[in-house]
């Protein structure tokens, strides 16, 4: 199961070119099975979004994505979502008590938003790295996937997409079906995720300890 687990819609967050509907439409059409939303400090669009995903056959689920002082995180399970800055740490141990999962976002883009190595200091309690995120060069990439690998820590991939065009660019395969946050929750916890790279209108899995080479070959005519 493919889903794109890191995206903006233009009700929520106002940076984004595109409306929820959009997003699904095009998100069918470049192959994914589902899409988080996840927009900038709020899950208003919670409501609405499963709605549609009732509506529309397509699964629709909802995150947030929360700056904290040393960076991004992705957060899905927190139904109160805190109304102040907070250090990550602070904002890690809330989600856990609360049974959700962090996910580092875009750790090491160079726009001061990434958590970047100090997710050595939350190894314990962080639930993964967004290693591959459509909006970052490749080499920041591969320096997260690289992180995450060495600190075993599940990798995700997505698009972060602002734009139609980014959406799907990144994915993350889901070995288990995904039916709500629930599921996304629990199959993040185990591991059963790993990242995809889109590359003319087909989704490769990503490995690149084992080809390294294909890997930024892809990425150069990836859409």
């Amino acid at each position: 199961m493919l889903i794109d687990m890191h995206i903006h819609e233009s009700k929520y967050s106002l940076d984004s070119k595109f409306t929820l509907e959009e997003a699904v439409d095009r998100a069918r059409k470049v192959g994914l099975n589902g899409i988080c939303i996840t927009d900038h400090e709020s899950s208003d669009i919670f409501d609405e979004a499963h709605e549609y995903s009732k509506k529309s056959n397509f699964l629709v689920l909802v995150g947030a994505e929360i700056l904290t002082f040393e960076g991004d995180i992705l957060v899905f399970g927190l139904k109160d979502l805190p109304n102040h800055k907070m250090h990550a740490i602070e904002l890690l141990r809330l989600i856990s008590k609360n049974n959700g999962i962090a996910i580092s976002a875009h750790p090491f883009r160079n726009n001061n938003r990434g958590l970047g190595s100090h997710i050595r200091e939350v190894n314990s309690i962080i639930s993964g790295v967004e290693a591959f995120n459509g909006s970052t060069e490749p080499h920041q990439n591969l320096h997260a996937y690289t992180l995450a690998t060495e600190l075993k820590l599940p990798s995700v991939g997505s698009s972060d997409a602002h734009t139609l065009d980014k959406i799907g660019k990144y994915a993350t395969v889901f070995e288990d079906g995904i039916r709500d946050e629930l599921d996304l929750i629990e199959a993040v916890k185990r591991g059963n995720v790993y990242p995809s790279i889109l590359k003319n209108d087909v989704h490769y899995p990503i490995d690149i300890y084992r080809n390294i080479h294909e890997y930024e070959k892809i990425n150069k005519t990836a859409v």
